[in-house]
């Protein structure tokens, strides 16, 4: 049910974010060309909502092996090296999202006004001394009634002019945080015999749906 919740709220960010893209910029393009104005924060909104898009759909095309892979080599393995293989792929991917996730919390914590971890590679507790960000604004884009409630929380009851920067940057560690809960997901499915690689190439894709359609059946 996690699963599908999770799922369910990633198609629909993905599937707002993408409407919303497409409104902002066509009525900028009617206010230039149709009445010689301009929306002074479309062009940073959309460029917001565009990182929102991509960072998000990076997890989501893990879930749906829809990522570029070459498994010419892996094709050439039997079934037993070719899951070892797997194994070893993702479990390099996990490490590699947990690095960023780290990162990712790290670089916008300041602007929550929270520590970020110490230690550079691994988190080792919490950097207590870092100075906090969290009055940072964006250049364009109109500070909103509806998030008037950071304010006091983490601006000291300073008023913003525009929208604080910890509120675009969430999608930092939130999307590591997607990556990370996705390649878990493969590697559960590689280590339970569901499928036996992260990604795939077109070629093989429908045998893998088969063999997803089979291991349902046989569950």
């Amino acid at each position: 049910m996690i699963g599908k919740v999770v799922n369910d709220i990633e198609e629909t960010a993905i599937a707002v974010l993408l409407g919303l893209m497409t409104i902002i910029t066509f009525a900028n393009v009617i206010a230039r060309f149709g009445f010689n104005s301009n929306i002074l924060w479309a062009l940073e909104l959309t460029v917001f909502l565009f990182a929102w898009l991509v960072l998000l759909g990076a997890s989501y095309a893990v879930k749906t092996h829809s990522h570029l892979g070459v498994d010419a080599i892996v094709n050439l393995l039997p079934p037993r090296p070719r899951r070892v293989l797997a194994l070893i792929s993702v479990a390099a991917c996990l490490v590699f999202s947990l690095l960023m996730l780290k990162g990712a919390y790290d670089y916008w914590a300041v602007f929550a006004d929270l520590p970020p971890t110490s230690g550079r590679w691994f988190p080792t507790g919490f950097d207590m001394k870092a100075r906090s960000q969290s009055f940072y604004e964006v250049q364009d884009v109109p500070m909103v009634a509806w998030l008037s409630w950071l304010e006091p929380l983490i601006n000291y009851g300073d008023e913003y002019e525009k929208v604080p920067k910890i509120v675009p940057y969430l999608v930092l560690p939130l999307s590591m945080a997607l990556l990370v809960y996705r390649f878990a997901q493969v590697a559960g499915q590689i280590w339970r015999g569901k499928t036996d690689r992260i990604v795939a190439s077109h070629e093989v894709e429908d045998e893998i749906e088969e063999a997803r359609a089979r291991a349902t059946e046989d569950e």
